[in-house]
C-alpha cells in the first residue's frame, strides 16, 4: 500500500511539458541555426511514424557556424530550483544542450549537457544544476532559481562538423 501511495504522489506531482504522439504538430517547435550569424548549418523538426518528435540534421563550422537547436515556448509552468526534468528520449550517441529560460523573452539561457546513448533513455535534469549562459559563455549569476520557465530548448553543438538526430518521446517537470 505505501508503494502505491508513493507511486501515485510521485505521478500526481509530474507536469507534463510535451508528451509527443501521432497527433502533434512540428510547428509547435521551431528551428534555430547558426544562421542568424551567417553560418551554415541545417537542423529540421518532423514528427515520425511513431508519434516522436525527431531533431536531426547538420552541423557545419564553415562562416563561423557551429550549432542547431529547436525550441519550444509555452504557458508559464511553476517551478522551483527543487524540480527536475525527465526526458525520454534516444540520441545518437551525441552530446546536447538542454536548455530553459525563465522568461522567453530574457537574453540568456539556464543551460546543462548531457550525452546520449544511442538506446532509449530517461535523461534527468536538477533545474538547480543549470547554469545561466549567453551565447556560450556562463554568466556570472547564480544557477537557476526562480519559480517558473517558458521555453525549453535542445542544442547541438560540439565544435565539429557532424549530422546528429534526438528523437523525443515525452518531457516531464518532476
Amino acid at each position: 500500500m505505501k508503494i502505491f501511495i508513493l507511486l501515485l504522489m510521485a505521478f500526481i506531482n509530474t507536469v507534463m511539458i510535451y508528451d509527443f504522439n501521432k497527433n502533434s504538430s512540428p510547428k509547435d517547435w521551431l528551428i534555430v541555426d547558426d544562421g542568424v550569424m551567417g553560418g551554415l548549418s541545417e537542423g529540421n523538426f518532423t514528427i515520425d511514424t511513431d508519434g516522436n518528435g525527431v531533431f536531426n540534421g547538420t552541423v557545419s563550422l564553415e562562416n563561423n557556424g557551429g550549432f542547431s537547436s529547436v525550441r519550444h515556448q509555452f504557458d508559464k509552468i511553476k517551478a522551483t530550483k527543487d524540480n527536475k526534468v525527465l526526458i525520454r528520449l534516444k540520441g545518437d550517441g551525441k552530446e546536447y544542450q538542454f536548455r530553459i529560460k525563465d522568461k522567453s523573452i530574457a537574453y540568456y539561457s539556464y543551460i546543462t549537457t548531457f550525452k546520449t546513448t544511442g538506446k532509449w533513455e530517461t535523461v534527468e535534469i536538477k533545474l538547480s544544476d543549470l547554469y545561466p549562459s549567453f551565447r556560450g559563455r556562463k554568466l556570472d549569476l547564480p544557477n537557476y532559481n526562480s519559480d517558473s520557465f517558458e521555453e525549453i530548448v535542445f542544442l547541438v553543438g560540439n565544435k565539429k562538423n557532424e549530422s546528429f538526430q534526438l528523437v523525443l518521446d515525452k518531457i516531464e517537470l518532476e
